[in-house]
């Protein structure tokens, strides 16, 4: 009989939750960066294993939103718990307890709904570390279960997906069995051009930024994508140029490759960058670049 379960994980930014996602996976559908907030949409992962089938939602980190991004942020994270059937708490396993925790954990409590909490980056901590780790978190909810994990390194990731079984319940699949991802092409492709200028600028300016994809054209030999990269000052734009080009460039090639690494044929990537002031805190600007709860 095939089982399927949807199983949002949640957590606060940078503990890993995408790259534990991409590691269940075993193909990179959510850009990961060393910044916080690199995820900003709720991103369905979808994993089949014999007979089961377990839809992972990525959302994005939660924190006190300081502008209208930020809202539609933690607004998607806070609605993809509601629809789950469980949740994977991510926690970094040496940071102590936050509002963001407790208010998960609360929620928890509320609805009843199942959870297994991931003690995540146990490769940087001690055997104590992970201990008062747990013990700070069992005195706070019931979990069903707690696994220290490395989404990094795979490490304890498929005993975590064993704990998932528990959550999945008799149905038909809601997906085909080769899709590991419901985002479109161009989706895609926005994310990690994102992703690069978020790896390759070290400054406030990628947070700054959206891509839009105007044309994406596939030839069968040759993919053609023009983007379009905004920003909110003029400043940023001449940050992202760089001089004479070459932070544009850079980030041009390091998108370039993970691209045809994805499509599996020659890409063409032509990159503009336009200026929108202060986007992030305009309602209609945040939703033209395709943060919106409407579907």
């Amino acid at each position: 009989m095939k089982k399927t379960g949807f199983i949002a994980i949640v957590g606060r930014p940078n503990v890993g939750k995408s790259t534990l996602m991409n590691s269940i996976l075993g193909e990179k559908v959510a850009i990961v960066s060393n910044k916080p907030q690199t995820t900003r949409n709720r991103i369905i992962g979808i994993h089949t294993k014999g007979e089961n089938q377990y839809v992972f939602l990525d959302t994005p980190g939660m924190h006190s939103p300081k502008n209208q991004l930020g809202e539609y942020m933690v607004s998607a994270a806070n609605s993809t718990m509601q629809e789950a059937d469980a949740v994977i708490l991510v926690v970094d396993t040496g940071k102590e307890i936050t509002a963001v925790e407790e208010n998960v954990i609360a929620y928890l409590k509320k609805s009843g709904i199942p959870a297994i909490l991931a003690l995540n980056k146990i490769d940087m901590y001690r055997k104590e570390d992970i201990a008062l780790a747990l013990a700070r978190y069992s005195e706070r909810h019931s979990f069903q279960a707690f696994v220290p994990i490395s989404a990094r390194s795979g490490k304890n990731v498929s005993e975590l997906l064993d704990e998932c079984d528990k959550f999945l319940g008799e149905s038909e699949w809601f997906f085909p069995e080769d899709m590991v991802t419901d985002q479109p092409e161009r989706q895609l492709a926005a994310e990690i051009i994102r992703e690069k200028i978020l790896r390759t600028l070290n400054k406030e300016v990628p947070h700054g930024t959206a891509v839009v994809i105007e044309e994406f054209k596939d030839e069968k030999k040759l993919i053609s994508i023009r983007a379009e990269i905004f920003c909110e000052k003029a400043s940023h734009k001449g940050i992202i140029v760089g001089k004479q080009g070459a932070s544009l460039k850079l980030i041009g090639s390091y998108a370039r490759a993970d691209l045809e690494k994805l499509f599996g044929t020659k890409v063409y990537l032509n990159l503009w960058v336009k200026v929108k002031e202060n986007w992030r805190d305009s309602v209609g600007m945040v939703s033209n670049f395709g943060y919106s709860d409407k579907e």
